[in-house]
């Protein structure tokens, strides 16, 4: 699914062509197809479009033909069955800018992508660079807030194991021990695209 969005008058406005938009956000489901046209349309590398869909891409900054790409890490509520997996995972989202367009690509809707689009309206279409820092603002957001969940679950459970000690309590701090390794690992690869974007002109 993809939807295009262009500012006017301080309004966001979603259009159905790609080559007036300001900002393109591509969401599940994806399509193949979708991803060739969009490649083709705008001159993108389709490896730029489909590198959100591992969820283990790591965090990277590349230019291909003056085509920037930079994957971000954001955190996410895991939806898994299984009882021993983290209760929180990171998910790849994808900046990509071209001639004058931003261009983002989830595997998953997150958070991060809903409070851009809500001040997208306040953002300038000249500045790419800001808009790419407001999206790195509303990922450590999310970042802050799920710590505070995990901190208020934590407490909650280490409490009921010192009143109960049964081992339920004792599976399911894992389970927050195992977000905290996702969140660690990508903040650290973060923390490396940053230092190698501020290298660059960006």
């Amino acid at each position: 699914m993809i939807h295009y969005f262009k500012n006017t008058d301080q309004q966001t406005i979603a259009i159905d062509r790609p080559d007036s938009a300001v900002w393109v956000n591509v969401l599940p489901p994806l399509k193949q197809e979708e991803f060739s046209e969009l490649s083709e349309t705008m001159n993108i590398p389709l490896d730029f479009l489909k590198d959100s869909l591992d969820i283990d891409e790591r965090s990277r900054y590349e230019v291909d033909d003056h085509v920037k790409l930079i994957v971000i890490k954001t955190p996410t509520e895991n939806n898994s069955f299984n009882l021993s997996d983290a209760f929180y995972i990171t998910i790849p989202i994808c900046i990509i800018l071209t001639h004058g367009q931003i261009v983002t690509v989830n595997s998953f809707e997150n958070e991060a992508i809903k409070k851009f689009l809500n001040t997208f309206q306040h953002r300038n279409p000249d500045r790419m660079n800001m808009m790419v820092l407001k999206i790195f603002e509303k990922i450590t957001t999310n970042f802050q807030d799920y710590l505070k969940e995990i901190n208020t679950r934590r407490n909650s459970l280490e409490q009921k194991l010192y009143d109960s000690n049964r081992n339920e309590e004792l599976l399911q701090l894992m389970r927050i021990q195992k977000s905290f390794v996702y969140f660690i690992t990508a903040l650290r690869s973060n923390e490396l695209l940053m230092m190698k974007m501020k290298r660059t002109n960006i």
